[in-house]
């Protein structure tokens, strides 16, 4: 049985970038699909709605632009540490993104996690569709993968940590054992058992009695 299960976001939070504008500047409706992450971010509009609304922004991008630009995501400092330190100590690190299954599978397998949940964006004939495919990852999906994978861990609740920086992470931080904002907008900064302002995923670490 795990000890300990780290639930990490992926945006801004594993990963340095926001793969949607990165998407975005692609497509050329970057200023757009900025404005809109930064309002979902701050809790200002609904999760969901805001990506049906940016993603339809992507309509005809080629495919072979999303091997482009996952090519170019930069894994935050501290981010192979932190998997490295909790899972040596028996613990489970995974991550649970309103992103896209196109870009995380591959990280998340290079990064050898344990577990991951995405969005899938919807491709035909070799260009995005404007549209996602299959149930949308918004903050109530995060809580429930987070519920899941503890359950399928034998890991209870209060053993759990969410790492996240947005309003929509708010969910699963209101259910796990410690809420850690890191370098986190408003709404998290106010929920939050714990900040870090400092980008380096490795001070998660000292947080669960880890050296750091």
């Amino acid at each position: 049985m795990a000890r300990f299960l780290v639930v990490l976001d992926v945006d801004s939070t594993l990963i340095e970038e926001e793969v949607i504008e990165l998407l975005a500047e692609a497509a050329g409706s970057l200023d757009q699909v900025a404005a809109i992450t930064t309002s979902a971010m701050n809790g200002e509009i609904d999760f969901e709605e805001s990506l049906v609304a940016r993603v339809a922004t992507l309509a005809g991008l080629p495919e072979r632009k999303i091997d482009e630009i996952a090519s170019r995501i930069r894994v935050t400092e501290g981010a192979r540490e932190l998997i490295a330190g909790v899972q040596s100590a028996g613990g489970r690190v995974a991550v649970v993104s309103g992103g896209f299954h196109q870009v995380i599978d591959p990280l998340a397998a290079g990064l050898g996690l344990d577990r991951w949940r995405a969005n899938t964006l919807e491709l035909a004939d070799g260009a995005l569709t404007g549209r996602l495919t299959g149930r949308i990852v918004d903050g109530a999906a995060k809580a429930e993968a987070l519920r899941e994978w503890a359950g399928i861990y034998g890991i209870p609740l209060h053993h759990t940590v969410a790492v996240g920086d947005g309003a929509n992470d708010l969910a699963m931080m209101h259910i796990t054992g410690l809420a850690v904002g890191f370098d986190a907008k408003a709404p998290v900064r106010d929920k939050a058992n714990v900040i870090i302002d400092v980008r380096n995923l490795s001070q998660v670490l000292p947080l669960l009695g880890l050296r750091g």
